[in-house]
């Protein structure tokens, strides 16, 4: 199938917490996001708007020896994401940030250590394959609430948040198969021939199981007709 580096539009975007000591899903209700850990934001009046992704690399700083540049040096990509969207759940937007409820409509943000969050991000090339932009720990601050009057136009503010993308917890996740190394951004392409996307979302959100194929039938609706699935049950784990 052919695929292209450019893309068009925002499928969706989920989002799952990690539990910091093993890197699994937090599969709980009130714990985590939801029972299967992960949030797919499509429901009425929700989604994504924009989601810009920045820091992926940096510029390397040359290396001078006799006159001349004779090497230049890569430092550790530190990618963010600025994601505003139209709407969300309130208890997924306050989780993800690290805003504690305290049993009576109010929410607070924690003292303690923020939660760890993973990203997807789903668009699709002109191909019309899935492109997905990912993340497997990282965290989630809404920085500022701008309100203005309403007059004969309605003043509107859309939930504008930060990702920060940490390293993986798990250490087999992201790593680059020719050093070993670790990182803490991968892109998937539906249109690649080995694709599998329940072992991509098993990996993105520490051992995730689609069991009603919510998000696997989504990134089939972004155009790839090549998705594979495994069924071996050692790729993916319950939480």
């Amino acid at each position: 199938m052919t695929e292209g580096t450019s893309f068009k539009g925002i499928r969706w975007v989920a989002f799952g917490m990690i539990d910091p000591s093993t890197g699994l899903i937090i599969a709980d209700e009130k714990k985590g996001l939801s029972k299967s850990g992960v949030v797919l934001v499509d429901g009425d009046g929700q989604g994504a708007t924009t989601a810009n992704i920045t820091g992926l690399e940096e510029a390397g700083q040359q290396q001078y020896a006799n006159d001349k540049v004779k090497r230049i040096t890569h430092g550790t990509p530190t990618p963010q994401v600025a994601l505003t969207m139209l709407d969300m759940p309130l208890d997924v937007g306050q989780k993800t940030k690290g805003y504690v409820y305290d049993g009576r409509g109010g929410y607070v943000l924690t003292a303690g250590r923020k939660p760890n969050v993973a990203l997807m991000i789903c668009s699709s090339d002109y191909w019309g394959n899935a492109v997905l932009d990912c993340f497997a720990n990282g965290e989630m601050i809404e920085p500022a609430h701008n309100h203005a009057t309403s007059n004969k136009n309605e003043s509107d503010y859309n939930s504008t948040y930060t990702y920060q993308s940490l390293s993986p917890i798990k250490d087999d996740v992201f790593v680059d198969p020719t050093t070993g190394t670790q990182q803490s951004y991968k892109e998937y392409s539906s249109g690649d021939a080995n694709f599998d996307a329940a072992a991509m979302l098993a990996e993105v959100f520490g051992g995730f199981v689609d069991t009603d194929k919510e998000i696997i039938n989504r990134i089939k609706g972004a155009g790839s007709s090549t998705i594979a699935v495994s069924e071996d049950p050692n790729k993916v784990t319950h939480a």
